[in-house]
């Protein structure tokens, strides 16, 4: 990178920071902070424990992201100060300094910029995800435990907490199905990109004969939604089943018809529960996972039919992502159009890069 490079950098970031000021609006951001923080100070603000905990958690939210932002145009601002100094004193030592700084800068506008997307109704919810393999038997069932283990690697690389909610085992290997939830600032918001189908492409290790296989599963998202969000279902367009606990979400397997499976009639939604020994704490968190499913079922309908489409067949020609290990390396997301080759450090929950360029692409 040379002088003129960099100095259009500058340029180009200090635009983006700008036009993430007419967005975000940090002044009318600070007001409301003000605002906020007199509302605290009320002696009666903490008897409504409810309100008061959505006001906590918009704070939060607001501090984050002004600092996020306060942050990035501080860094671009003595940037372009330090460059034009040393660009005038011909200071090679300090222009070499930013150079090599250069990316640690475009990272921060990013950050920003991320933040910015992440700033919908549900993206700071907690995120219910299940996965189902597609047609295929044992090469999708191993194909959607990698998924699974995939998120829960992303999860844990992230500092969020995950807790399964159903789990079943598949005939030889992988999974029939699993349901979990990821806790987290923001899981929504990022896990939200990768609804829909995925594809796998490799030489199958249950193939004796070493040919390539192509597998399917489909993920799903939805948010855990909170209190304050009222979803209405009657008893009548439900039909409720037990069954015993099994696998690695069953804490006490085949003891007890304890697992909850919930179908939803009208739409066909079906959600399973086996987390918890009590049949009526499974039968709640079924609920829970089903109002969630609803309400995204709900959002998808008036979002257009795109999203429509990534909840359609599993198989070909509806994949959002695919994820190729033979005869070559390539993870290549349909959203973005962009390839990626560090594929053993994908499927191991380096998932990054590749969600938030699906965010900015949609955006």
């Amino acid at each position: 990178m040379d002088s003129y490079e960099y100095g259009e950098l500058l340029k180009e970031l200090k635009n983006k920071c700008e036009n993430i000021a007419k967005i975000i609006k940090p002044q009318d951001l600070q007001a409301r902070l003000k605002n906020i923080l007199q509302t605290q100070q009320n002696p009666e603000f903490w008897n409504d424990a409810k309100k008061a905990g959505e006001i906590s958690k918009e704070k939060a939210k607001i501090e984050r992201m002004l600092q996020t932002y306060e942050q990035a145009k501080s860094s671009i601002e003595d940037a372009l100060e330090l460059f034009d100094l040393a660009s005038s004193d011909a200071d090679t030592t300090t222009l070499e300094l930013l150079f090599m700084e250069a990316s640690s800068l475009e990272s921060k506008i990013k950050k920003v910029e991320i933040e910015v997307m992440l700033s919908g109704e549900n993206d700071s919810a907690n995120a219910i995800v299940t996965i189902q393999p597609g047609a295929g038997g044992t090469e999708s069932q191993d194909w959607g435990s990698i998924l699974y283990r995939m998120y829960l690697r992303w999860a844990e690389r992230r500092g969020f907490k995950a807790e399964i909610l159903d789990y079943q085992d598949g005939e030889e290997a992988g999974i029939k199905g699993v349901a979990f939830l990821i806790k987290g600032e923001n899981a929504y918001g990022y896990m939200k990109s990768e609804n829909g189908v995925h594809r796998l492409v490799r030489i199958s290790p249950f193939d004796a004969n070493a040919k390539r296989h192509t597998s399917f599963a489909s993920v799903q998202v939805s948010p855990e939604l909170d209190d304050s969000i009222d979803i209405v279902i009657e008893e009548k367009d439900l039909r409720i089943d037990t069954y015993r606990a099994s696998g690695a979400g069953g804490q006490h397997v085949n003891k007890t018809e304890s697992a909850i499976r919930i179908t939803h009639l009208p739409t066909g939604i079906v959600v399973q529960c086996q987390n918890d020994r009590s049949q009526h704490k499974n039968k709640a968190t079924a609920l829970k996972m089903l109002k969630s499913k609803l309400y995204e079922l709900e959002l998808e309908k008036q979002n257009t039919a795109s999203a429509n489409e990534e909840k359609s067949e599993i198989g070909w020609g509806h994949q959002i992502r695919s994820y190729v290990l033979a005869p070559y390396q390539q993870v290549k997301d349909a959203r973005s159009a962009t390839a990626y080759s560090n594929v053993e450090a994908i499927l191991d929950g380096d998932l990054d890069d590749i969600i938030e360029g699906v965010l900015v692409s949609k955006a």
